[in-house]
């Protein structure tokens, strides 16, 4: 890849788990998180060191209640936050 890319989460809805894809250029230090409405961290799915290329991440959310949620990914400078819906 020639740039950070995050694609929506599939499926979203989602019940009970969703994968979250997301492509970085170089190597570098990723964190994945999900927050809910109030603005806290509930689970993080990520926070290590990738290679260059794509990745994805899986979020079971089965302990979790229905709502939304906003996933959070943090690569170097760049950041991307997008919606979730669970809905069981």
């Amino acid at each position: 890849p020639y740039a950070f890319k995050v694609s929506a989460a599939y499926p979203n809805p989602f019940n009970p788990t969703t994968r979250i894809s997301f492509a970085i250029p170089a190597d570098t230090d990723v964190s994945i998180s999900v927050y809910n409405l109030q603005g806290r961290e509930v689970v993080s799915l990520a926070n290590q060191s990738y290679d260059a290329g794509y990745h994805s991440v899986i979020w079971n959310a089965d302990t979790h209640s229905s709502g939304v949620y906003f996933v959070k990914m943090v690569a170097g400078s760049y950041v991307n936050t997008q919606k979730l819906m669970l809905v069981k």
